[in-house]
């Protein structure tokens, strides 16, 4: 019992820097809202939560009535402010509720996506039409003659727009705020655990 805990809890510390610190604080914080107090004694309820959210982050996009959105990562921390901010009575069970709150802003995020797609197609086409109203073919980039484009991306995979923090990059425990430190810190003492051996990457 005692090394499965160690083992959940240790996916736990490793997984948290993959979030950034941009986002660390949020996924820590809507966790909590699950009732993982005292972590020792629900580390693996506490492991799923964080793997569930962690897939949420690495696919950009969810499920909800056999319909698929997508989201940024961005979008999927601000829904998760979002809930940290409610004041819910009981834990939650499940992500039914950040779901609800993920697609209105999947679909803001759509329908931002599509007037700058549409505004960047109507630069196109004046930036194409000159005297007469005779389009004029856009010359060569050298530069990027023989390269190849890939199409094969999903649409449910789209980049985050805004700059947002890649949280597949490798990160150090040192790299999260001093409290999130303190909290591994802590679990580190109760546990025996010798964080310097935990890997930076999830398997």
């Amino acid at each position: 019992m005692d090394i499965q805990i160690s083992k959940d809890l240790e996916f736990v510390i490793a997984a948290l820097p993959s979030f950034g610190t941009r986002y660390a604080h949020l996924v820590m914080g809507y966790a909590q809202l699950f009732g993982v107090t005292p972590m020792h004694l629900k580390a693996k309820k506490f492991r799923i939560i964080i793997e569930e959210i962690k897939k949420l982050f690495d696919s950009q996009s969810f499920a909800w009535e056999k319909k698929a959105y997508s989201i940024s990562h961005a979008g999927i921390g601000e829904a998760l402010d979002i809930m940290i901010k409610r004041d819910f009575r009981k834990h939650l069970t499940n992500h039914n509720y950040l779901k609800t709150v993920m697609i209105d802003i999947s679909e803001r995020e759509r329908k931002e996506t599509s007037r700058t797609e549409e505004k960047n197609l109507h630069k196109k086409e004046a930036d194409l039409m000159i005297g007469n109203g005779r389009p004029v073919a856009p010359s060569l980039n050298p530069s990027r003659q023989g390269r190849e484009v890939n199409n094969d991306s999903s649409p449910l995979m789209g980049e985050d727009e805004g700059g947002g923090e890649n949280i597949s990059e490798t990160r150090s425990i040192n790299d999260l705020p001093s409290d999130i430190r303190q909290g591994i810190a802590k679990l580190k003492d109760k546990l025996g655990l010798d964080i310097n051996n935990i890997g930076k990457r999830i398997d």
